[in-house]
Order: structure tokens, then C-alpha cells, then sequence
């Protein structure tokens, strides 16, 4: 059946993986397919089965995107394409499969005939930016028998993070949409921080384009569900934390805050949105110990007595209480919000507002400037 296919849109903080874990209990016959790019959530998600149901049901796999890429996808149909056993993986941050490189020429690298050097390292560990690449390659050779085989295996496979997916990626997501799968997809384009790999295919889709993807790429014939109201209420945000955010993509669907009374019972004494003075600083991570969000690790203002996480590593968290640290097109940015921020920093700057549960403050000495809508400016001795 070629039309059961669904992408959600979610908001920071909505329940993606409790989400996740419900429909997957819903599914009474066949196998279920649970797919994450990061170890991190793969944990968190094996985690919440734990808390929610105690254990994880028989019938669910949980599964790393390259794990499931290796062991699905390349493994069970190389053998038309190469002979050797896959040693794992190589994790890389540029094109891979170099062949030589002469000072001042340009690199020239292994051709896709050459499939163990173009795919694979010394050791035979296939390249990261090459295993969605070579996943559709086996399907090509095999007659499509790749994405058959995944659809028989698991009739229902969920992507979490899809957001995170790029280049051959979606051409796997396009792939299992036409097939019998249900292929449920979850994700917020507004959380791009990370991406599978920087590839040139589909690259104008790498800054949280997946659904304009799925709606331009898409044959006619495979349709998906956009769904962008299931998932848009935050049980971790306040409303003000919710709009200030939701600015950063003025094109997608504001997220609101949710009205669950077990989520809104408890507010304390500080919340809110505050600009932090430099010299307040010390007195406020004593007085609140919020976490500190920092762009990278060698990022200067960070005071190391506390803890302290980069954005893209605090995605997924929530704190009761954070401070960001803010580079400076994002400080340009709440100084004037149609200041052209880049989509990277774009998607961190998102990313470290909606991990604040009650308070989130921003380290920076403002000028005479109007303060940035729901903000105040944070008082040392009213708080002392």
C-alpha cells in the first residue's frame, strides 16, 4: 500500500519519543523499526521504553540510521557489488576516499567503480558520507530487493530526527515511502545542528528543508501526511520561551505552550526570559547553578566551576534553568531579528532557547536599545 507515509513536525519539547513509544505499542502484528542518527537518542529512546512500558517490546528494534544502513541495507546484498566482510565504520567530516592530493592542485578522488576504495577505508570500514550512497547502489544492483526486504522485515518503520538525515539519506526515506512500509517520520527542521553527513545531493534541503523535500521530490504517486499540529504544543517551555523561539523561523508554524496541568502546576519563584549582565554572571550561576550553553568547547565567558554543555550537545536535554553564552550574530540577532543569522546558527540559537524549562538568560551587556520582547533585565539585588 503505497500512501500510509507521515511526517510530523514537531516543536521542542512536545514528546517526540513518548510519541514514538505509543504508536509503536499500538502495532499488534509485525515488527517495528525505530531509527535514530545519534547514540545519545538511540539511549534516551531504548530509556523511555523503560519508564513508560518497563521493558522493550519483542516486537521493536531500536536502531542507530548507520547501524540500520549496514546491517539492512548493505550487508544482506553486497555480494553483486564486493565480497569482504564490513569492518564497521569510519566517521568522517569531509569527503572521504581521497586519492591523491598534490600541493597546489586540486584533490582528485577514488572513482565508484573503484567500490572498496571509494567506499571504504584501509581497514575496510565504510566511509559515513558514502553508507546511505551505497545502501542505494545495492538496491540498484539487486533489483530493488534492498528496500523489499526492509519493508517484509519491518512493516513499520519510524525515523526519528529526521530533520538530521541528508543527501542519499533521502533517497532511502523516498524509497521506503513506495514501498508496503508504513514510514512514519518525526523531527523539527528547526533543530538541524547536526546532519548524517555534508553531501552535495539535495543540498538545498540540508537547513531544515525535509518537508519541502517530501513535497518536491516525492513522486506523485507517494504521498505523505504533513502533520504539523500533533506534535506544535511544548511541555517543557513557557509561552514566552515558545515565542521567542518561534521567531527564529518566522516560515514554519509558531509552537505553543502547552496547558497540561501536570506540566504547569509547579512554576518557581525564577522564570522567565532575562538579559544577564556580564557582572552578574558569577551571582547568578551561584544563586540558580542553571546549565551554561556554550557554542564549542573553547568558547571564551563560560565559567568552568559549573556545568556547562555545547548547543548541539544539549539537543534533546531540558533544564529547569539555563544561561546561554552568545555568539555574536546571535546577539545581533535579538538586538534586530531580521538580522541574516546563518541557518546553522540559526538551529543552535533555537536549540539552546527551548532547553530551559522555567528561566532562560542571555549573557550580554545591552545597550540603549529596546529589550527584545518578553524579556527583562536580570537585577542582582532583587534576587538576593
Amino acid at each position: 500500500m503505497i500512501g500510509n507515509n507521515k511526517i510530523i513536525v514537531a516543536a521542542a519539547g512536545s514528546g517526540k519519543t513518548t510519541y514514538l513509544i505509543h504508536e509503536a505499542m499500538k502495532i499488534k502484528e509485525g515488527r517495528v523499526l525505530i531509527t535514530t542518527y545519534t547514540e545519545s537518542n538511540e539511549a534516551e529512546i531504548r530509556q523511555k521504553f523503560f519508564e513508560i512500558v518497563g521493558h522493550v517490546p519483542a516486537h521493536v528494534v531500536i536502531m542507530t540510521w548507520f547501524s540500520f544502513l549496514i546491517t539492512h541495507g548493505i550487508k544482506p546484498f553486497q555480494g553483486s557489488l564486493f565480497d569482504f566482510q564490513v569492518a564497521g565504520m569510519q566517521l568522517v567530516s569531509k569527503q572521504s576516499g581521497l586519492k591523491v592530493k598534490r600541493s597546489g592542485s586540486h584533490p582528485i578522488y577514488w572513482a565508484e567503480s573503484d567500490v572498496e576504495k571509494h567506499y571504504f577505508d584501509s581497514s575496510r570500514r565504510i566511509y559515513s558520507d558514502k553508507a546511505s550512497k551505497l545502501v542505494i547502489r545495492c538496491n540498484r544492483s539487486s533489483h530493488g530487493s534492498v528496500i523489499d526486504r526492509i519493508a517484509r522485515v519491518f512493516p513499520n518503520v519510524f525515523v526519528d530526527e529526521v530533520q538530521d538525515l541528508a543527501g542519499y539519506d533521502l533517497d532511502i526515506l523516498k524509497a521506503l515511502a513506495g514501498s508496503p512500509a508504513r514510514l512514519l517520520m518525526v523531527g523539527d527542521p528547526r533543530q538541524v545542528t547536526y546532519l548524517t553527513h555534508n553531501e552535495r545531493r539535495y543540498a538545498r534541503y540540508t537547513d531544515g528543508g525535509i518537508v519541502d523535500f517530501l513535497r518536491d521530490e516525492f513522486p506523485r504517486k507517494v504521498t505523505v501526511e504533513i502533520d504539523e499540529s500533533t506534535l506544535n504544543r511544548s511541555h517543557r517551555n513557557s509561552a514566552d520561551i515558545c515565542a521567542i523561539s518561534s521567531r527564529l523561523f518566522p516560515r514554519l508554524s509558531a509552537s505553543e505552550a502547552c496547558k497540561c496541568a501536570c506540566c504547569r502546576s509547579t512554576i518557581p519563584h525564577h522564570a522567565g526570559l532575562f538579559i544577564l549582565r556580564t557582572a552578574d554572571y558569577t551571582h547568578y550561576l551561584e544563586m540558580f547553578r542553571p546549565m551554561q550553553l556554550r557554542d564549542k568547547v573553547s568558547s571564551t565567558g563560560v565559567d568552568d566551576r559549573f556545568s556547562a554543555m555545547n548547543f548541539g550537545e544539549a539537543k534533546g536535554r531540558g533544564f529547569d534553568h539555563v544561561v546561554i553564552v552568545p555568539t555574536s550574530p546571535m546577539k545581533q540577532w535579538l538586538v534586530n531579528h531580521e538580522f541574516a543569522l546563518k541557518p546553522q546558527s540559526r538551529a543552535k540559537f533555537y536549540v539552546a532557547l527551548t532547553r530551559g524549562r522555567y528561566s532562560v538568560a542571555i549573557v550580554m551587556d545591552w545597550g540603549s536599545e529596546p529589550l527584545p520582547a518578553g524579556f527583562s533585565l536580570y537585577e542582582a539585588e532583587q534576587s538576593t
